[in-house]
């Protein structure tokens, strides 16, 4: 049990009805989990108000309701908060209530549109090889140490990331490496945290369907580098012209990396081949097991982040040339047929196009580039003709096939996607609605030597169909038809 005024420190309060003094539970904002003397936070979301809920809370036994708007009807011995915003309130009540767990260890959050699982996810493993307790926060899991949790959002709720940030506290973790998505900056939940640093990657075409316009998507992104308190860095990809956007307002120590420009970090590419690449960061030649001029741009940023967070440059070079990639980012093996069989998360037009630019930079022109890709149901419709222009223009043979459709029906996704197809690729794509047999197709056109790419799901588990999620994993499902087909 907590005093109510403690966990309300530094909320924005426009009025009370009741006391503050009393002491709460816990902090809830789902009225299904309340319990008695529980604090409910009713949040304005795009489907549900949770405002609805207030008097189902109230009758499952909460104490304090946290509300944008004062119901007309009062209970008595229920204290009523009025906050100018409930996701804020319910970001720094979470802190608040966790005892702000993000002041006792060094936490970096990294944001754009594609790269932040995989600069995450490789900060978690170089950290941990170096010696170090470490967290992670991601779309594929989340790690307290060694201990690993299922994750279910890009950026989880407040309440979620500073329970497991207090977890971290309890096993000594040194260092916390956290994606930040533009749903999380724009719902608040990254409030209340104190980063150590900043990472941005890139910014292109996504998420349209929720922010109204590219330039609220951009600006929700700068937003959290806005708020970076002045003991931050803030390293940004000035080969996207959106870098220099981040840092304008920023109070954060500035740096930068680049490919292309002149940058306080800068790549150089030796060699790029299926066994990895050769990379020259800085000075210094490193060898990786990573591929393409995309895992080029997260190496560096990799390579920058360990030195600001103070590890030395040969040590960071020693333990980057033994990262493994991340699940579902080009995640690949070679078959007994010598077909090389490729599994990658592209779910957005610049991922598409990155991939598929990167597989024919190394191939010899000889093999065929078979792709499979699909687009998600209920998401960005934008996007869909822009994913089925590149996949017809940087492949030798397509096939269109569901991705999570969701509660749309898939035909109408498909028949999107192939509207972006020129004339002259007409005859390179077919479209199979099946996901299954749409990867056992490519692999019975395949022939040793080519090249199959399993484009947009990378490491997801499951197909959402009408709100049904179904087993469905592309890596498994492409190594066992593969397998099928050389008996």
């Amino acid at each position: 049990m907590k005093p109510l005024k403690d966990i309300l420190y530094k909320v924005t309060i426009n009025a009370v009805v009741g006391s503050t003094s009393v002491t709460v539970n816990k902090i809830e904002f789902d009225s299904r989990k309340v319990e008695s003397n529980d604090v409910f936070i009713a949040l304005v979301g795009t489907i549900s108000d949770g405002h609805d809920y207030i008097s189902k809370a109230i009758n499952d036994g909460a104490k304090a309701i946290i509300c944008q708007v004062i119901p007309n009807n009062l209970v008595d011995n229920v204290t009523y908060i009025e906050v100018e915003n409930s996701n804020k309130a319910l970001a720094f009540m979470a802190a608040n209530y966790y005892d702000n767990p993000s002041e006792n260890l060094k936490l970096v959050g990294t944001t754009g549109t594609n790269g932040k699982t995989t600069v995450s996810s490789l900060l978690y493993q170089l950290f941990k090889r170096a010696g170090y307790k470490v967290g992670l926060l991601s779309t594929v899991k989340i790690m307290v140490d060694d201990k690993e949790y299922k994750a279910t959002h890009t950026t989880p709720d407040s309440l979620t990331i500073n329970k497991y940030l207090q977890q971290m506290n309890d096993e000594g973790v040194e260092f916390c490496f956290m994606e930040v998505s533009s749903h999380g900056i724009h719902q608040s939940r990254t409030e209340g945290l104190q980063f150590s640093g900043g990472i941005f990657t890139n910014l292109s075409h996504d998420h349209l369907d929720y922010h109204n316009s590219f330039a609220e998507y951009r600006d929700v992104k700068k937003a959290f580098f806005d708020d970076l308190p002045k003991t931050a860095f803030c390293l940004v990809n000035t080969d996207d012209k959106n870098g220099l956007v981040m840092m304008q307002n920023t109070n954060a120590k500035k740096c930068t990396y680049a490919l292309k420009t002149y940058a306080d970090y800068r790549a150089q590419i030796l060699e790029n081949q299926f066994g990895g690449l050769l990379l020259k960061l800085n000075d210094n030649e490193v060898w990786t097991k990573l591929i393409g001029n995309f895992n080029a741009y997260n190496l560096l940023a990799i390579y920058a982040t360990s030195e600001l967070l103070g590890l030395e440059n040969e040590e960071s070079l020693r333990y980057i040339s033994e990262l493994e990639s991340v699940s579902g980012r080009f995640e690949y093996f070679v078959s007994e047929e010598k077909i090389t069989a490729i599994v990658d998360y592209a779910h957005t037009p610049d991922a598409l196009k990155n991939v598929l630019e990167t597989i024919n930079s190394i191939r010899t022109k000889n093999e065929e580039l078979i792709t499979v890709v699909g687009c998600g149901g209920d998401r960005d419709v934008d996007k869909r003709p822009k994913m089925g222009h590149i996949a017809s223009a940087l492949s030798t043979k397509v096939i269109f096939t569901s991705d999570n459709p969701r509660t749309e029906e898939p035909q109408s996704i498909i028949d999107a996607i192939e509207a972006g197809v020129a004339p002259q690729n007409f005859k390179k794509i077919v479209s199979i609605l099946d996901r299954k047999q749409a990867i056992r197709t490519a692999c019975q056109m395949a022939q040793p030597n080519d090249i199959i790419l399993i484009a947009g799901k990378g490491h997801e588990n499951y197909q959402e169909i009408n709100g049904k999620r179904n087993d469905f994993d592309d890596y498994k499902i492409l190594g066992e038809l593969l397998k099928q087909l050389q008996k």
